[in-house]
C-alpha cells in the first residue's frame, strides 16, 4: 500500500503546560469519530529518526476514524524549554494534560500510544491515573529505562574516544557517577539533567503492570521471530502474573528508530491499525 507522510488537515497548535507551550499535531478523524489516541514520542535522536513513522501511522489511524494528538514534551521537539530542563514528573504532566484535551474535544474512548521511551511513559502515566486509558499500544518497549540510558551514554563515550586526549575512564558508570554528582552531560547535542537520568534509572517495566484495559506489545525483533526478545518476554512474563491482558505482536522489519537513514516499517504500521480497527 502507498504511504504519504503528508497528513491532511493535520492542525498544528500550542497550548498552555507547565513552564511554557507544547507544540501538538492533531489529526482529526474522518467521519464518525470512533476513539481518541495520543502519541507519546521516543527520547533525543530517537524522536528525529520516528518522526515519518508517527506520521504515518497518525495519518493511517485518523483515516480510521480516531481523533490522534502528536505531542512534543517539555524540552522535546518544538515545545517549550530545553533538554536539560526536561524532568519525568513534566513529562507525566504533558501526558495528563494531553489526555484532558483530547477528552475535552472528542469525549471518546482512550489509547495511549508510546515508542520507546514513550511506551515506558505511557505506562507509567496509565498506572498512576487508571481508568483514563481504554487501550495501551506499546512500539518497542524497554525492559527498564537504565537500558535506554546506557544507550544514551555511550554516544557520549564513543565521543570521548574519538576525541584527542580522551580520558582513560571512559565508562558508563564514570558518567552515571559524573550524574550522580549533580553534573549534566552533553551528549550528541541534548543536555542531560541528573534528575532525569535517575528518573530513567529507576524505571522497571516489570513493575509498570497495568490492568483493566488491554495492553498491545509491538516488538520489531531482528529475525522476525514469533516471540518476543528475551529482555521482553521476562517483562511479559511479569504481567501476565500480575493479571494483565496483555497481547504480544512479534514482527520482521525496519527498526526505524535507530537506523541511520530515515526508514519504514509497514508491518509495524498496517498491525497497529488491525489492533485498533
Amino acid at each position: 500500500m502507498t504511504r504519504s507522510a503528508a497528513a491532511p488537515g493535520a492542525l498544528p497548535f500550542f497550548f498552555p503546560a507547565e513552564a511554557g507551550e507544547r507544540f501538538c499535531l492533531y489529526h482529526a478523524p474522518a467521519g464518525t469519530c470512533r476513539g481518541a489516541v495520543l502519541y507519546l514520542h521516543p527520547w533525543g535522536e530517537e524522536m528525529n529518526k520516528s518522526r515519518r513513522m508517527a506520521a504515518l501511522q497518525s495519518r493511517a489511524l485518523a483515516q480510521l476514524g480516531f481523533g490522534v494528538l502528536q505531542l512534543d514534551l517539555y524540552g522535546c521537539g518544538d515545545s517549550a524549554g530545553d533538554a536539560g530542563d526536561a524532568r519525568w514528573e513534566i513529562w507525566l504532566a504533558d501526558v495528563a494534560a494531553g489526555a484532558a484535551w483530547l477528552r475535552q474535544r472528542l469525549d471518546q474512548p482512550l489509547t495511549l500510544w508510546g515508542l520507546r521511551l514513550g511506551a515506558l511513559l505511557a505506562l507509567a502515566y496509565a498506572r498512576a491515573a487508571p481508568g483514563v486509558a481504554q487501550r495501551l499500544l506499546l512500539w518497542q518497549p524497554p525492559a527498564n529505562g537504565a537500558a535506554l540510558l546506557t544507550q544514551f551514554l555511550r554516544l557520549k563515550m564513543a565521543g570521548q574516544l574519538l576525541a584527542e586526549g580522551a580520558a582513560e575512564d571512559n565508562s558508563s558508570a564514570t558518567l552515571r557517577r559524573q550524574l550522580a554528582g549533580g553534573a549534566t552531560l552533553e551528549i550528541a547535542g541534548y543536555a542531560l539533567a541528573p534528575q532525569l537520568a535517575a528518573s530513567l534509572d529507576a524505571l522497571d517495566a516489570a513493575a509498570l503492570a497495568v490492568t483493566g484495559c488491554p495492553v498491545h506489545w509491538l516488538e520489531v525483533t531482528p529475525r522476525g521471530g514469533e516471540t518476543l526478545m528475551p529482555a521482553s518476554e521476562r517483562v511479559a512474563q511479569a504481567w501476565r502474573e500480575h493479571g494483565v491482558d496483555l497481547h504480544c505482536h512479534p514482527l520482521g522489519g525496519a527498526q526505524f528508530w535507530a537506523t541511520q537513514e530515515i526508514s519504514e516499517n509497514p508491518a509495524l504500521l498496517d498491525t497497529s491499525c488491525a489492533i485498533l480497527a
